[in-house]
């Protein structure tokens, strides 16, 4: 049977093989002419233990049904050009694959949907590794949309392996964090970022945010005066330090990290005995942060899935957006949250200034001052430091003052994103540190995209029967042997499963060879009796 795009050929072995029509009247099979299903085989064997497998490319769809029937895994597969599609749906029976539920289709995807799919729906605690298989026949005579394609797949890859990492190594701590601020925001329950005595959302017109870069030395006088002026000063934790020593008292202070190390950047600033600073908070940050100030902490949510599902079923916690990785980024979107028109970041060098880490005044420096010694004196502390990540060229070509990391590169290029894509105008006063390019807006979204969220909640609930309750419904989740388990749970177990994730990366991190049903059995125990510690 020959249409306008493929012409039907039957194989050896009697299959029904789609073949692409080419302008010179001849066809070019996509698969074996002898034995497709065989072929197939032989290539899903390369496929090994991963969980997610995405095919560039859906021709007679032998390699998609190999795949189901020989693995475990969750199949996708990517094809363009409608009308030719339809021509294959036309021409041959694909039922066996479109009604399997570990099988997605792609119709002539965008990049952004791409991303979005892979990001939605592949975890790496659940499916192991993830690998895409081209078929070659195919895309040769759509060469450019698969390559598009395949570098979204790439991009989605390295996005969800960055996250997956640190979930790795953060994953129980978040878990432990979280559970215990859980009782402390009990306490502070009708008290969020709309409600809160000291900061008025929407009454900012100008803000100031002080991060803790080398450049902030040189920076203080210019803020000092904006404080003059009644601008609204938000301070990264990092930096609270160097602004109470010079005699600046910032209007809010925000602190991401999970690490007790966040401790230090408070210590000595008489935070929690005489100033009214309002400390705004992640709901994953070390519980003991929350006692440290005289005015009840601000919690917010996150990215993490425990956080949204304490939103969603407990209390509405206003949701900022953290996905830059990095405490300036947090106060950025902080500022856009409380309504903030015009936005000047101080201190945001995202580099190491002439060889200086930290301004003077911040953490650092006490803290490696009383840890030196004869064999560890000061300075080779401050040089470990410094060059504890490799230096990435300079993207000017030129001889800097100043020098990068991959990771700080990393913050800058989001944070820059993140601006451009703000209604506020944001702009960097004059510093050391590497350029901070703010580009035309590239669009206006509506202010108020991280209000507060979970707008069902019942606020009669304790933390206490909260936390009782989420531990049975972690208890309850069905057991893990299945394949395809996620998408056999109903909405409310999905929900709580995803909460679970982070803290399996965390396990399966430590136990490389623990097979999935191992893996979720061993970290439904442990989080449920670490909240019966707890409660």
């Amino acid at each position: 049977m020959k249409n306008k795009f493929y012409t039907f050929l039957k194989s050896r072995e009697g299959e029904i093989v789609p073949a692409i029509n080419l302008p010179n009247g001849e066809n070019q099979p996509l698969h074996s002419m002898i034995d497709p299903k065989k072929e197939a085989q032989r290539l899903v064997s390369t496929i090994g233990d991963m969980g997610f497998v995405i095919f560039l490319g859906l021709g007679g769809g032998f390699s998609a049904e190999a795949a189901l029937e020989l693995t475990g895994a969750d199949i996708v597969v990517i094809d363009f050009n409608k009308d030719s599609m339809e021509e294959l749906f036309a021409g041959k029976d694909y039922s066996f694959i479109l009604n399997n539920s570990r099988f997605s289709l792609l119709m002539d995807p965008g990049d952004e949907e791409i991303k979005r799919f892979i990001l939605e729906n592949y975890k790496p605690a659940l499916h192991g590794g993830i690998k895409t298989i081209p078929l070659r026949t195919r895309i040769e005579h759509d060469r450019q949309k698969f390559e598009k394609a395949a570098a979204a797949v790439q991009e989605a890859i390295e996005i969800v392996s960055g996250d997956y990492s640190v979930q790795a190594h953060f994953g129980k701590r978040w878990f432990s964090n979280i559970i215990r601020n859980i009782k402390t925001a009990d306490t502070f329950k009708n008290n969020n970022l709309t409600g809160n005595d000291l900061i008025k959302a929407n009454s900012i017109k100008k803000a100031a945010i002080a991060a803790a870069g080398p450049s902030l030395d040189t920076q203080l006088p210019e803020l000092l005066q904006l404080q003059s002026q009644g601008v609204f000063i938000i301070s990264t934790d990092t930096a609270l330090g160097a602004l109470l020593h010079n005699k600046i008292e910032p209007n809010a202070v925000v602190s991401i990290d999970c690490q007790h190390i966040s401790y230090y950047h408070f210590m000595g600033n008489n935070l929690c005995k005489d100033k009214c600073i309002p400390l705004i908070l992640d709901i994953a940050s070390p519980p003991m942060l929350a006692d440290l100030n005289a005015v009840s902490p601000v919690f917010f949510s996150s990215g993490h899935p425990l956080a949204h599902y304490i939103c969603a079923n407990w209390q509405k916690l206003p949701l900022l957006d953290t996905s830059g990785g990095n405490v300036t980024y947090a106060c950025l979107s902080l500022a856009e949250y409380l309504g903030a028109e015009h936005i000047t970041l101080f201190g945001a060098d995202f580099s190491y200034v002439n060889s200086q880490s930290y301004a003077r005044g911040t953490y650092i420096y006490p803290y490696f001052h009383k840890r030196q010694n004869r064999l560890s004196p000061l300075e080779a502390q401050f040089s470990s430091f410094l060059y504890r990540s490799p230096f990435v060229s300079s993207e000017n070509g030129k001889k800097n003052n100043y020098y990068e990391t991959s990771s700080l590169r990393f913050y800058r290029k989001k944070l820059e994103e993140k601006a451009g894509n703000m209604s506020a105008v944001v702009t960097c006063a004059q510093g050391h540190g590497a350029p901070i390019n703010f580009n035309a807006k590239v669009k206006h979204g509506e202010r108020g995209v991280y209000k507060g969220h979970g707008e069902n909640v019942d606020k009669n609930i304790n933390a206490n029967k909260f936390l009782e309750q989420y531990k049975k419904d972690i208890t309850a989740l069905p057991h893990c042997g299945a394949d395809n388990y996620i998408k056999k749970l109903n909405e409310k177990e999905r929900q709580v499963f995803l909460t679970l994730l982070p803290y399996a990366a965390a396990i399966k991190k430590r136990n490389k060879d623990m097979r999935f049903m191992e893996l979720m059995e061993e970290v439904k125990q442990r989080c449920a009796a670490e909240i019966d510690a707890l409660i």
